[in-house]
């Protein structure tokens, strides 16, 4: 008889069935059938041969890989024979957990030799490096707007402008992608955003239309995201695409350089130097991406225009909008708007500001990939609900300016470690249901991430300036946290009885 370890973490034990009363499956085995499915390894079958009610006796172990990849050895002796006494435990099973650990230790390598791996570290630099110029104009406002005498609303708009136009230009990227290539868009993007940057270092740009228009330009930058990943992805096989993305995605920590560095550098500078200096690191990576990253052979046929909007006719296609649009628009409208915060409530230097608006980035963006993981094991659903209501408390609780930066701080960094670990979980739920649509989804669900950024920048400068307050435009983007997590509500049931339903060894 075969017996799946699938069954048994399904049903929450650490017995075996086959066994008998007098054998106990080994927990360390089941953290270890856990970590392999994490990494979508085929489950591990063991066939009863001779045991007795002490659990004594050999047991025959059965790698069932079909397509998967190789789990070291077990490929070469799908059916020897092991004696438990030469093992600690006194049980077969423990050899099977032994012999399974070394598979799963040649994932890594296994991952290293299924795809390219330069052109996975030119992914990662390009998004990292672009994501860090996406927010300079967040990280510099203070000092800009001290510079051109900008009044709230001006501010706001200023750090607004690049979240937008990389939102809409997202769509732009992606189509060019499918068209002539993610490694040639991305060459192009590239050349434009240095190029723009070198121009308003040369130009010296003194005027609030002059800083418009840069911002117009680095919001190719924040477009970086429809290409960086497509161009990683297509590389790697279906059961490394959450390694290889999540590599690619990490770039979004290059919004913490900008925040550490940029004040510092204009105070010594000049922020019109700082554009120069930007520029460098950004050069440095094309470089290395001219050089090293390559499109992935055999790409996917590009689509009609028409395509690209046809999932819009599905329902939840809307929810995934709205769900990132809170999430990731209220960590890049906060990432571009703390800086000026920071200053205006509590009189922090642009250099102090910019360290704490670092801390708070890195918090969202450290916990992405938590919120991912967690998702894994108590559901997507269940992980977003949590996070918007932390997110809508404690944006509310700082709406009524606390009493000095560090409290304002240490709720600040808990609200966007909310949202960051909502980013993550979102991504843990769209695949899931858009499996077939995952590319034109990426960039409509990130395009509407923008959107939300846009919006809740935008809203906050016009607050401060038409009432003197953000708490207008702080308790506003909590109210969206909280209709996410109505809609969430509202359509978890019929989530997890129709698609969600079908899904083997995916909680949402």
């Amino acid at each position: 008889m075969i017996s799946t370890f699938t069954g048994i973490i399904r049903q929450g034990t650490d017995r075996h069935p086959d066994f008998g009363a007098g054998s106990n499956l080994p927990l360390g085995l089941m953290r270890i059938y856990r970590s392999a499915q994490e990494k979508n390894l085929t489950p591990l079958a063991v066939q009863k041969s001779s045991l007795d009610r002490a659990g004594q006796g050999n047991l025959a172990f059965d790698m069932r890989l079909g397509n998967w990849p190789t789990a070291g050895s077990f490929r070469n002796e799908p059916d020897r024979r092991l004696h438990p006494k030469t093992f600690p435990h006194g049980c077969g099973a423990c050899a099977a957990a032994q012999r399974f650990a070394a598979g799963i230790s040649m994932i890594s390598k296994d991952f290293l030799k299924s795809g390219h791996s330069p052109t996975l570290v030119s992914a990662f630099l390009y998004f990292d490096m672009s994501f860090m110029v996406w927010v300079l104009l967040g990280a510099l406002g203070v000092q800009i707007a001290n510079d051109l005498g900008l009044s709230p609303a001006q501010k706001g708009f200023m750090v607004a402008v690049p979240i937008l136009t990389g939102a809409v230009l997202r769509i732009v990227a992606g189509v060019m992608v499918d068209r002539i290539g993610p490694k040639t868009t991305g060459a192009i993007a590239q050349a434009i955003v240095i190029s723009g940057l070198l121009l308003a270092f040369v130009l010296k740009i003194d005027s609030y239309t002059g800083v418009l228009m840069l911002a117009g330009v680095l919001g190719v930058a924040g477009a970086s995201f429809a290409v960086a990943l497509p161009l990683a992805s297509r590389w790697y096989p279906p059961q490394y695409q959450g390694v290889a993305l999540g590599i690619a995605g990490a770039g979004n920590s290059g919004t913490v350089f900008a925040s550490l560095f940029a004040p510092s550098l204009a105070k010594a500078f000049g922020w019109t130097t700082v554009f120069g200096f930007a520029a460098l690191p950004l050069i440095a990576a094309f470089i290395f991406y001219l050089l090293f990253a390559k499109d992935a052979p055999d790409p996917p046929a590009p689509k009609r225009l028409d395509q690209y909007f046809a999932v819009l006719k599905q329902q939840d296609a809307w929810w995934f909008l709205l769900f990132y649009g809170v999430s990731f628009g209220g960590f890049v409208g906060l990432s571009s708007s703390l800086n000026i915060y920071f200053n205006t409530e509590y009189g922090l230097d642009p250099i102090k500001a910019g360290f704490f608006t670092a801390a708070c980035v890195f918090a969202g963006s450290l916990f992405r990939p938590v919120g991912g993981s967690v998702a894994d094991k108590i559901g997507g659903i269940r992980t977003l609900s949590i996070m918007y209501i932390v997110a809508a408390i404690t944006l509310t609780i700082i709406s009524f300016r606390l009493p000095n930066a560090f409290t304002a701080l240490l709720f600040l960094i808990v609200g966007m470690g909310a949202l960051g670990m909502a980013n993550g979980a979102v991504f843990q739920l769209v695949p899931q249901r858009f499996r077939a649509e995952i590319g034109v989804m990426t960039g409509l669900v990130g395009m509407f991430g923008g959107i939300g950024g846009f919006y809740l920048a935008t809203s906050l400068g016009l607050s401060k300036q038409a009432l003197g307050s953000y708490q207008p435009g702080l308790i506003g983007f909590a109210v969206l946290a909280l209709i996410a997590y109505g809609g969430l509500t509202l359509i978890k049931r019929r989530w997890r009885t129709t698609w969600g339903g079908v899904l083997e060894n995916v909680r949402i």
